[in-house]
């Protein structure tokens, strides 16, 4: 009887440690638990700091997935994506935090594209809702005395 770990393959593509599921489409939480598993291991035991994920059949990420991999890339681990499919190309954090770099390799970035809170007030504004301005930490600092 096979594994999950046993379904996990890794590669070095030009410098890159990349994860591969496999064929598996949708990742369910336990898929989540191997690649963040491996993670562990190729970052704390191997020392990697660039590493891939390959979502060559994924159309499904349980939301814990873009949260892990920038949790890393804060500490300064470089993730790529490679050839993502389109379910995964649409989803906001995806859209927001990674920048293609070459052909079907996509890099994860420090900051978002756009400031959507910026974009949803004006797109309220402009629906002819007044929106309550921002609150400095200031005022909430008084308002909380």
């Amino acid at each position: 009887m096979s594994t999950r770990k046993d379904r996990m393959n890794i590669v070095v593509r030009e410098g890159v440690t990349v994860m591969d599921l496999g064929e598996m489409d949708i990742w369910d939480g336990a898929d989540l638990s191997l690649l963040r598993d491996t993670l562990l291991e190729l970052i704390q035991d191997q020392k990697k700091e660039m590493i891939g994920v390959d979502m060559t059949f994924v159309k499904y990420i349980p939301s814990g997935f873009f949260g892990m991999l920038y949790d890393w890339h804060e500490k300064g681990i470089e993730f790529f994506l490679y050839t993502p499919q389109p379910n995964v190309g649409q989803m906001l954090w995806f859209q927001q935090f990674f920048e293609m770099i070459d052909e079907g390799v996509y890099q994860l970035q420090k900051e978002p594209k756009e400031d959507m809170a910026a974009i949803a007030r004006a797109e309220w504004e402009a629906m002819g809702y007044k929106m309550p301005a921002p609150s400095s930490p200031e005022k909430v600092a008084s308002a909380e005395q």
